[in-house]
């Protein structure tokens, strides 16, 4: 983590080099999500609700999950670039050096210019955590915690799934998307307003229910008489999802074959 550390610094100042370049970025990454909330924002002022779920509700999952991703964007940008390195041949860099690959590939690269995305969707939070006529405790404010950091290491494991496929493929492949930019965009409102085929795939596969849908239930008094440590502990399960992501990750390493040059 030392390592790690001074790579954020390193990279950090590379960037502020340029900071009027740097904070108009960040403008424009505060406006890119400001957008759909907008959208959001009109669905709701014309149609009143969603199968049940209030603006607010729908907001405050909004700005959770828009939350993980910007985080994730930010510091595992190095296996959203991934590709590059081994085009390049430059992972071979990093195998011979004494350290995990892992903390080198996420060390290659941070896009600092999120914290405009990720402002955006904290103001969108605390207004819909503001608003809802919720009794907050110190457990559903650990759980609110909890599902931010779930879906932070949700998308950083599919950035490193669509990294280890360029292992074989050479270049990264747009079908990631669908489960990252599109992943995001699905989990913006509660799953059940989808087809239950969409609903466990997106809980018992890539587990974004875990994030947005189950301990949301939780938040808000809905479990309906089930036991809520159950839907607290929910977000466990997008935290895991780590694990398998980081075992094929491996797998991919053990069968790189180098660029040959």
């Amino acid at each position: 983590m030392t390592l790690y550390f001074r790579y954020l610094l390193i990279l950090f100042k590379s960037q502020m080099q340029y900071r009027t370049s740097f904070w108009l970025l960040s403008f424009g990454q505060f406006f890119i999500p400001f957008s759909v909330f907008a959208g959001l924002y009109f669905l709701f002022d014309r149609f009143g609700q969603i199968k049940g779920w209030s603006f607010y509700e729908v907001a405050l999952s909004f700005g959770v999950i828009h939350m993980a991703f910007a985080i994730s964007e930010c510091f595992a940008r190095g296996f959203d670039a991934f590709s590059s390195l081994v085009a390049a041949g430059d992972f071979d860099r990093l195998l011979v050096r004494p350290r995990s690959t892992v903390v080198q590939v996420l060390g290659s690269k941070f896009e600092f210019t999120r914290i405009g995305r990720l402002g955006q969707s904290l103001i969108v939070l605390v207004w819909a955590v503001t608003s809802l006529p919720v009794e907050w405790t110190v457990w559903k404010a650990f759980t609110l915690l909890l599902m931010v950091a779930s879906g932070v290491f949700i998308f950083t494991g599919i950035f490193m799934l669509a990294a280890t496929l360029c292992f074989w493929t050479i270049q990264g492949l747009e079908v990631a998307n669908i489960f990252t930019d599109g992943g995001r965009e699905m989990a913006q409102y509660p799953l059940n307003i989808y087809q239950k085929w969409v609903s466990r795939f997106f809980t018992f596969v890539i587990p974004f229910g875990c994030v947005n849908y189950l301990p949301l239930l939780y938040l808000l008094d809905k479990t309906e008489g089930g036991s809520p440590v159950g839907y607290m502990l929910a977000p466990l399960a997008g935290i895991a999802f780590i694990v398998p992501c980081l075992l094929v990750w491996h797998i991919g390493v053990r069968h790189y074959r180098s660029t040959g040059s």
